[in-house]
This record gives structure tokens, sequence and C-alpha cells, in this order.
């Protein structure tokens, strides 16, 4: 049975912590405060200046980048009819992401959710991003409890190679959205990461205050990952090589 979803009003912000958890070969931890923006493709924030200086939204930050037009919808549109899915006319796509922020995105992970009208999931788009300039797209069919999982395939951290499977857990509800990931590999669990907030709507106070609160959020996104990076090199966690990756992931 399909996952059933009822939206918050659109668009929101989605106002919360991301805590990760490395559990093996050595324990690390942390949890931060953070946000992000919960937004149908294809009715984005219109925000006036200076709000819109955190408020934008690219298809170049996305899958095929928008490279054969309709903009995100049109991307997500190609994505799964090459995997033998159809979005109805009347379907949405609502997309879990960061904003860009003075220019600046970084989204370690961006979920679209393809929905009927009456909440109903058609799928998941899950699309990864590491900090190599890199990005892979993931189908997912939760059931009706938003569980699923999915062999890992996209090189994201240094410290892990691309074997494993993920363990996915969604939640989209009008008083909370959570994406947890957990990684399993040879029956253990090797690394777990929630991210969850209360969803609000997006008015210029509202995002007023998660700047005030968060700063620039996806700066401060692309220092915390290279500092824990830091960290666990230091603590000598070895590198292992990166494969190449082909762009057709997300096409």
């Amino acid at each position: 049975m399909s996952a059933r979803v009822a939206l918050p009003p659109l668009p929101a912000l989605v106002d919360g912590t991301v805590t990760h958890t490395r559990r093996r070969p050595l324990v690390h931890r942390f949890t931060h405060a953070t946000y992000q923006w919960l937004v149908d493709v294809d009715d984005l924030p219109r925000m006036p200046f200076p709000h819109s200086l955190f408020a934008r939204f690219d298809a170049r930050d996305h899958l095929d980048r928008g490279r054969l037009g309709g903009g995100l919808r049109g991307d997500v549109e190609r994505f799964l009819a090459a995997r033998g899915r159809v979005l109805g006319p009347d379907d949405r796509v609502v997309m879990l992401a960061n904003a860009r922020v003075l220019g600046h995105v970084f989204d370690p992970l961006t979920v679209f959710w393809c929905l009927r009208p009456t909440g109903e999931v058609v799928a998941v788009v899950f699309e990864v991003h590491n900090t190599y300039g890199e990005r892979h797209a993931y189908l997912l069919d939760p059931d009706s409890a938003g569980e699923t999982s999915v062999d890992k395939a996209f090189y994201v951290s240094p410290f892990n190679d691309v074997t494993g499977t993920y363990r996915v857990a969604l939640t989209l509800g009008s008083e909370r959205v959570t994406v947890g990931v957990h990684l399993d590999r040879e029956g253990e669990r090797v690394v777990d990461a929630v991210t969850t907030g209360v969803p609000t709507p997006a008015t210029r106070h509202a995002l007023a205050a998660a700047v005030r609160r968060h700063g620039l959020m996806t700066q401060r996104v692309s220092a915390l990952i290279r500092l824990h990076g830091v960290r666990l090199w230091l603590r000598r966690l070895p590198v292992l090589p990166r494969p190449t990756h082909p762009e057709e992931a997300v096409r």
C-alpha cells in the first residue's frame, strides 16, 4: 500500500535539527539546528528584495540542471519516465531542499515527493549531493508507513565506500517533516542521519526570523561538513578513493 500525506500550506519553512551518527569503525555524533524549504515546484516562492536573496531556487542546482526544459518539474518527469513512471498533469511535485542564500547553495539531500491530488505518493526521488559537485538520484517507493530501502550507489563521504543499503523513513505532514537515512552494511548499522522539523508558512517574517536564528544556512552547511571531515581525518579514519560518477544517474 502506498503512503499518503497531508501537506502543510506551501511554501513552508521546516525549522528543526539534523542529527548524524557514525557508528563504525569509530563513533562520531553531532546535532545541528537547521531549516529547509518545502515547496511546490510549480509554484516556487517569490519573495521581494531583500528577502529574495535568501529564497532563490534554480533548476541548475538539481537533477539534470533543467537541461531539456520544463524546470524542476520537467527534470522530475523525465527521471520518472525513464524508469517507467508517469506523472499526470494534476499530480504535484513537492520538494524539500535548501534555497540559494546570497547566490550560494549546497544541498546534501533533496527530496521530491510526487503526489496524486488525493495525497497518495506516486514515487519519491531522493537526490544526494556530495562536496565534489556530483549528484545522484534514487527512485524510492515508500510503503504506507513512509519506509523503504535502496542499495547505496553514490560516493558521498570520503570515509565511506559505495557499498551497503540505505533504510529510509519519511514523514511528510502538516505538523512535522522528517527524513531518516540509515546505512547498513553486512548486517551492521554504519550511519544514521535524521533531519526533522516543524513546517510553518514561509512568510517574509518567518524567513527573516530563520535567517537570524541560523545565519547563512547553505554556507554554514558547507562549512560544517568540511569541519567534521577534518575531525574524522585527524582521528585517522582512512580516506577511500572516489570512483567516477556518471551524470546519467540524475536523468
